[in-house]
């Protein structure tokens, strides 16, 4: 009955709307196909899941890998480690050897060849500053190496030019000159580019390790931890290039 009640409900207005004025047309009905339902569905999410973010104006895919599911092929908190390390050591590398001003803790990190091996200066010597334009070694603990100290430090290429007087090496300051501040920006390169060097050797290793694992695991697994891989590698040498920029601002401006 409710379906005639409703057509006699809509008659009078039917018998009443003017002749030039056209009936409301009917909706059509929607036939959806068998692709047109699956387009319907709801998308499924993956346990190893990437998410789109926006970058410099373009849309990027970031990866962002569950750790604990992946461990068996491949420690991916161990390979942040190990890359934060590169970053950290370029970043100490910076303050040891860049700075402007010339002090005893500058010298501590030039590595001396010796007969016996490779040491760090401050290993061999007594490192002071006798004054705000000179610092003076003391190789009394270790005079055999007095000779290969001078050399190390005068290939350190924080351009300085040590003089040997006994078991003493004395290190001038040299003045703050536009062409000393250029000089300790090309060794800032220098530094990074080593950096660099480490860092994709830490990348190769990881990828090396993730290969082997091919013939257990799913193509799409080992691809998207290599994204993962490739991801962090790309972040740390975006920290490394922010501190290559600040560091030649120090130093230029």
């Amino acid at each position: 009955m409710a379906g005639p009640l409703q057509g006699l409900r809509r008659l009078p207005a039917l018998l009443c709307r003017p002749p030039w004025q056209a009936l409301p047309k009917p909706r059509p009905f929607l036939l959806l196909g068998f692709r047109d339902c699956r387009a319907l569905e709801t998308p499924q999410v993956r346990t190893l899941a990437t998410k789109k973010v926006k970058a410099k104006g373009k849309s990027q895919v970031r990866v962002n890998i569950n750790t604990s599911l992946v461990e068996d092929i491949i420690s991916l908190e161990e390979l942040n480690e190990e890359m934060s390390l590169v970053v950290k050591t370029l970043q100490e590398n910076f303050n040891k050897t860049l700075s402007i001003r010339t002090n005893p803790g500058a010298l501590d990190s030039i590595i001396v060849a010796t007969k016996d091996g490779k040491f760090p200066l401050n290993q061999l010597a007594q490192i002071s500053q006798h004054s705000a334009q000179l610092l003076v070694v003391n190789m009394s603990s270790f005079p055999e190496s007095t000779a290969a100290a001078v050399k190390a430090i005068q290939q350190s290429g924080m351009n300085l030019n040590p003089e040997a007087d006994g078991l003493l090496i004395r290190v001038p300051v040299p003045k703050i000159t536009r062409e000393h501040r250029e000089n300790l920006v090309t060794v800032a390169k220098q530094l990074t580019n080593k950096a660099k060097e480490s860092l994709r050797k830490v990348r190769t290793g990881a990828m090396n390790q993730v290969k082997r694992a091919k013939g257990t695991t799913s193509e799409d697994t080992i691809r998207l931890i290599e994204k993962q891989i490739q991801q962090m590698t790309e972040d740390a040498t975006e920290e490394m290039d922010k501190l290559l920029a600040a560091k030649m601002k120090e130093l230029l401006v």
